[in-house]
């Protein structure tokens, strides 16, 4: 598993336990199972898209497929992942400041 043996993975367990404490930890542990899970959901039907895009649009110019596929998952991300949301205004903001001192 990545090159991490037993004494690697418990020395991070003991690491993440100092630094989170025992009250948040099993907060942390259900909102990254929930993460995990709806990325698996998200594959799955992402996989399923390019299946039926396949047989639907053949003459599709791959690259734009990707594109579609990666806004939809950039999306499903964005609405399920809080950290995510909070970066996202922060850069839509950034860019509006741009466009006005530009």
């Amino acid at each position: 598993m990545f090159g991490l043996g037993i004494p690697e993975l418990l020395i991070i367990a003991l690491l993440i336990l100092l630094f989170f404490g025992a009250k948040r930890l099993p907060g942390i542990g259900t909102g990254l199972g929930k993460t995990v899970k709806e990325i698996r959901n998200i594959k799955k039907e992402l996989s399923k898209d390019k299946e039926s895009t396949k047989k639907t649009e053949a003459a599709e110019d791959s690259a734009s497929e990707k594109k579609s596929l990666e806004g939809k998952l950039a999306d499903k991300v964005i609405d399920h992942v809080p950290g995510i949301q909070k970066a996202k205004k922060i850069k839509d903001k950034a860019e509006k400041i741009k466009k006005i001192i530009s």
